[in-house]
């Protein structure tokens, strides 16, 4: 059984009464950690209204339904990580450091935020079509954003660096999810470096085309 927020509760097993932004945040992250517990399936509105320590109703008035709760919580989490991401791709001129960037980013928001990574990727929603459509969305932008670096570098059609943006994310993605499924796993750095010493050596593959 699920237990109330400690900092929250007064009185009766319910909270106090809280700015509806702050409700809305506590809420958030009761229904996270119930929806990684149980799956989405098996969450129901009434286990995270006992796991926030507030009725049904009070619930209801900040979600209306389960559903809608899950692709809050969704596009927060993806919000973050898209952040992320973006932050490493801007923060040096050298793209070499760009793939290893963005590749650590990966890893650190799996080994930092293990709950939200498990609700994207691991709570049993891959064939929703909302939940599809938020990560192909998701996948899309960023495939595109390493696609405008490596265009602008390599002279390649934007299609065909978008496919290479595509392929970058599906590594680094598919390498940190085995990662972090491991009993027993190279460290953070190590794992991160290996997977961006394998991506970096088939994006260096394609040298800058000469304009004359």
């Amino acid at each position: 059984m699920s237990s109330p927020v400690p900092s929250e509760s007064a009185g009766q097993g319910r909270t106090k009464r809280l700015p509806r932004e702050k409700r809305r945040q506590q809420l958030l992250s009761c229904a996270l950690q119930i929806f990684v517990a149980k799956g989405f399936h098996a969450a129901s509105m009434d286990d995270i209204a006992e796991a926030a320590a507030v009725s049904k109703p009070v619930l209801y008035q900040h979600f209306p339904g389960k559903h809608e709760l899950f692709l809050d919580l969704l596009d927060t989490h993806l919000g973050y990580l898209r952040d992320e991401l973006t932050a490493a791709l801007s923060s040096t001129d050298t793209n070499k450091d760009r793939v290893a960037g963005t590749v650590r980013a990966f890893y650190e928001f799996i080994a930092r935020e293990d709950k939200a990574y498990r609700l994207i990727f691991a709570a049993g929603m891959d064939h929703d079509e909302e939940v599809s459509d938020r990560l192909d969305r998701f996948h899309d932008a960023m495939a595109t954003a390493i696609a405008e670096v490596i265009a602008d570098d390599t002279g390649q059609p934007m299609a065909a660096a978008t496919m290479l943006g595509h392929g970058l994310i599906g590594m680094a993605t598919s390498a940190a999810r085995h990662w972090s499924r491991l009993s027993e796993r190279p460290d953070l750095d190590t794992s991160a470096q290996l997977t961006a010493r394998l991506a970096w050596r088939g994006i260096s593959g394609f040298p800058k085309e000469s304009t004359a």
